[in-house]
C-alpha cells in the first residue's frame, strides 16, 4: 500500500478502513489530505473490498475544510486555489459512486464538509455524543462544494434543512438519526463494537449483490423512476446479477431454502464462490 501522511489506510481481506489522521486540526481536510484521498480510494477500489469504513483520529470525525490551507492561503493565486480544491471534488465524487459499501463511523466532531462526507456514504453509524453542525453562515458563506446537495438529499424536511443551514445551530449524533444524517446512533463506548457487528454482517454477503443493490437504488432515485419503469429496470438488473454470479441465488440460496436449511429473514446462506 502507498504511504500517507494525512490518513491511515488499512486493507484486511475484503475490508478497508480509512482514518483521517490530523487530530491536531480535528481532521479538517487540507489540499494534501484531499490528494491522498484520491489515491487511497483508487487503491481500495482496486482491492475489490466489500466494505470501506471512514472514520477520524482522536475526538473528531471531520471538522470541515481546513479553511486556511484550502482557501485563505491560495485565494490570491487562482491556479493554486483550483489545484488545492479540485482533488476534494474528485475524491468525493468517487465516494458517491464507490462500488463497495461505504460506512461513516462518526466518533466525534462533524462539521461542514465532514457532514458532506457522511452524506455521501451509504451507512452512517455515529456516537450519540458526537456534535454536528453547518457553521458556514457564521463566517459569511453558505454550505458549498456539494455540502448543500447532501443537506437536500439527507434531510427530508425543508424546515429542518434550512433551520440548521441558516442558524448554524449544532445537534448531537442521537438527533442526527431523526434528521436523516445517520443510520444508527450508539454510545461512543459502543461505537467500535456496533460498527464491527454491521461490518461482519455485510462481509457475509456477496460483493456483487451488495454492489448491485447500491446501483439499483441510486439509478431509481436519481432518475425518479415511475413504478412500471422501475420494475423493468430491477428485473433487468436481476438478470445481470444472476449472470455475474452464475445464478448463485437460485443454485445455492433458494435450493438451501427449499431444504429448510436456512431462514432468509434471519440469516445468510453460504456463498459458494469467493469472487462474488
Amino acid at each position: 500500500m502507498s504511504n500517507y501522511e494525512n490518513i491511515i489506510l488499512e486493507i484486511e481481506g475484503e475490508l478497508a478502513t480509512i482514518t483521517l489522521n490530523r487530530p491536531e486540526k480535528k481532521n479538517c481536510m487540507s489540499p494534501a489530505l484531499h490528494s491522498e484521498m484520491c489515491i487511497a480510494l483508487k487503491e481500495v477500489e482496486a482491492a475489490k473490498v466489500k466494505v470501506m469504513v471512514l472514520t477520524g483520529a482522536g475526538n473528531a470525525f471531520i471538522g470541515g475544510m481546513d479553511l486556511e490551507k484550502c482557501f485563505f492561503d491560495n485565494w490570491d493565486n487562482p491556479e493554486d486555489f483550483v489545484d488545492g480544491v479540485k482533488p476534494s471534488f474528485e475524491w468525493m465524487s468517487h465516494l458517491k459512486k464507490f462500488p463497495a459499501v461505504t460506512i461513516a463511523k462518526v466518533n466525534g466532531w462533524c462539521f461542514g464538509g465532514g457532514m458532506e462526507v457522511v452524506g455521501l456514504c451509504d451507512i452512517a453509524i455515529v456516537a450519540e455524543e458526537s456534535i454536528w453542525g453547518l457553521s458556514e453562515v457564521n463566517f459569511g458563506i453558505f454550505p458549498g462544494g456539494g455540502t448543500t446537495w447532501t443537506v437536500v438529499n439527507n434531510m427530508p424536511s425543508r424546515k429542518q434543512a434550512l433551520y440548521y443551514s441558516l442558524t448554524a445551530d449544532t445537534f448531537t449524533g442521537k438527533e442526527a438519526v431523526k434528521l436523516g444524517w445517520a443510520s444508527k446512533a450508539v454510545p461512543l463506548a459502543e461505537l467500535d463494537s456496533h460498527t464491527d457487528k454491521v461490518v461482519n454482517g455485510l462481509m457475509s454477503k456477496g460483493r456483487i449483490v451488495l454492489q448491485k443493490t447500491k446501483e439499483v437504488y441510486e439509478r431509481i432515485i436519481n432518475l425518479n423512476m415511475e413504478f412500471p419503469e422501475a420494475v423493468d429496470y430491477e428485473i433487468a438488473k436481476l438478470y445481470e446479477l444472476s449472470r455475474l454470479t452464475n445464478d448463485d441465488w437460485i443454485r445455492t440460496a433458494l435450493k438451501s431454502f427449499n431444504k429448510r436449511e436456512f431462514k432468509p429473514g434471519l440469516q445468510d446462506y453460504k456463498i459458494t464462490r469467493d469472487d462474488i
